[in-house]
């Protein structure tokens, strides 16, 4: 009799070990990017101080169009020797990293 009990614990606990719930755990990661608005504005409405800034640093960059969005920040397309790229500036005429 002692050993049916013996052999029936030993089974039952051996199962019980494939019985056990393995939490699982999803993470879920919520990532939103924002898009900031630019609207084209003609070449000569550009500040004077971006148009100065610009000569100064870039001196051989040709301006070929400039937008700009409601923080007054300005992106402005440009072309050097060939190659298209974007700039943007404040107001005033500062870099501005993006």
């Amino acid at each position: 009799m002692k050993k049916l009990i013996l052999s029936a614990a030993i089974v039952l606990g051996s199962i019980s070990t494939y019985a056990a719930i393995v939490p699982n755990t999803i993470q879920v990661v919520k990532t939103t990017t924002t898009q900031e608005e630019y609207t084209e504005v003609k070449l000569e409405e550009v500040p004077a101080a971006i148009i100065e800034a610009l000569k100064g640093a870039y001196s051989k960059t040709v301006l070929d169009k400039a937008y700009i969005n409601a923080a007054k920040e300005y992106k402005l397309e440009v072309t050097m020797d060939g190659k298209k790229g974007n700039l943007f500036a404040d107001e005033n005429g500062k870099w501005i990293q993006k």
